[in-house]
């Protein structure tokens, strides 16, 4: 006889209660039908057409899968009307030609219940998820503009691709999932898709040049495919990121009337001068600038009595020397941006401006950065009077006694 030397197992379905929870099948609630976790709308059909039975505000469900199964164990063990609204369509007509249907949604406090810990458990796994990325020194990922390769931290990447090629996907600590964001963009670029508008063209220089042209090297704001990669769509239980901007707007609305003397603006992504370095606040940034390179901006601006004009073009010039790797003092050229900031902190190069006529010129004017959020920082001080500003100034009149011959001579005619 033959012996049987190991426990045998009969096939389980996979859309069975005991499922693990790996699978990537996700059951019917009422029969034997799965699904793969990618198609659940086929399986919310199913639900509808087979059995009746509608969920309400699927979209705020924080994972599926682990929702229908509870729901699976719970309808075995109670009839369903003791959790379900009972919706009668077609009251009117002939009793053969009405249907019921059950509606399950968060009204009954067990279903929000559930919703509410599905979403505390996600909001953990991801914060987690998060903070592994965020010290990870192992990230390695090409540039999607050129072919520089980085490794090490993500930041150095979102850093770079902002900095050199106008493309700001968002403060790091303010992504999660880095490697399937960047995948998902990589992949559209492949295809020759524009990353805002997603118009496919027929080769990669015209993708290019239509993304630079009309600006569109940025995602839309407003494609839900990209919400699971920040963490602000993980916060608050069924609120998207919109919903809790427009909230916070509706806050300001309510408190016009309160101090607002201690209001700070905190800017996205402030990028240093001189290195790959972002902060959110203005503050932050030239305190960076002044402990890592020397480079004290409110001094100088104060020092030299610079307007809002003059420090735009300030700015741009600085970017635009750093950007073709020059000294802005000594006009010396190196083959990277390490050596050149090495070169500029060593002999102070940095700290003192050139000449005025060298960077005070119309051409500045223009940001060597189109996504340059300093400049939309930057300011006159209230309190930034020089000596000749704090003179009084005289006004000297013209003459007009003599109207006929103020005509002729009048400073005005060399305006024309």
């Amino acid at each position: 006889t033959e012996c049987i030397l190991e426990p045998l197992s009969l096939p389980e379905s996979p859309g069975g209660v005991a499922a693990v929870e790996s699978s990537p099948y996700v059951p019917c609630i009422f029969c034997k039908e799965c699904y793969l976790l990618a198609e659940q709308n086929q399986l919310l059909k199913h639900m509808i057409i087979e059995h009746k039975l509608v969920i309400a505000d699927v979209k705020l469900v924080a994972d599926f899968r682990r929702y229908i199964l509870y729901w699976k164990k719970r309808f075995a063990e109670q009839p369903i009307t003791d959790f379900c609204s009972v919706i009668r369509t077609n009251s009117e007509a002939p009793l053969e030609e009405q249907d019921n249907y059950f509606l399950l949604c968060d009204v009954l406090p067990e279903d929000r219940l559930l919703r509410e810990q599905l979403q505390q458990k996600r909001l953990r796994e991801i914060l987690e998820q998060q903070q592994r990325e965020r010290y990870d020194i192992s990230f390695h990922s090409m540039c999607m503009f050129c072919d520089q390769e980085f490794t090490g931290n993500r930041s150095v990447l979102l850093n770079h691709m902002a900095r050199e090629h106008a493309f700001n996907i968002g403060l790091p600590d303010n992504i999660v999932n880095c490697y399937e964001f960047l995948a998902v963009l990589q992949e559209k670029l492949d295809n020759l898709q524009c990353l805002y508008c997603e118009k496919v063209f027929r080769d990669k220089n015209t993708l290019k040049d239509h993304m630079r042209k009309k600006q569109h090297r940025r995602i839309n704001a407003k494609n839900k495919e990209y919400d699971k990669f920040y963490i602000i769509n993980y916060l608050e239980f069924g609120k998207s990121w919109e919903e809790v901007q427009s909230e916070d707007d509706r806050e300001l609305l309510d408190n016009l009337e309160e101090d607002w003397s201690d209001w700070e603006e905190h800017p996205v992504c402030a990028v240093c001068l001189f290195c790959e370095q972002q902060a959110d606040t203005t503050e932050k940034l030239y305190l960076h600038m002044q402990k890592s390179h020397g480079f004290d901006f409110p001094k100088i601006k104060s020092e030299h009595g610079l307007n809002f004009y003059q420090q735009v073009k300030l700015v741009n010039f600085i970017r635009r020397e750093i950007h073709h790797c020059r000294c802005y003092n000594c006009q010396e050229k190196f083959q990277s941006k390490g050596g050149l900031i090495s070169h500029m902190e060593e002999t102070e190069h940095i700290t003192f401006l050139p000449a005025r006529s060298t960077w005070d010129q119309p051409q500045y004017y223009f940001p060597t950065y189109e996504n340059d959020t300093l400049l939309c920082t930057l300011s006159d001080s209230e309190d930034l009077i020089t000596e000749d500003q704090s003179e009084d100034i005289p006004v000297v009149s013209e003459d007009i006694s003599n109207l006929k011959a103020l005509k002729q001579s009048s400073v005005l005619n060399q305006l024309l």
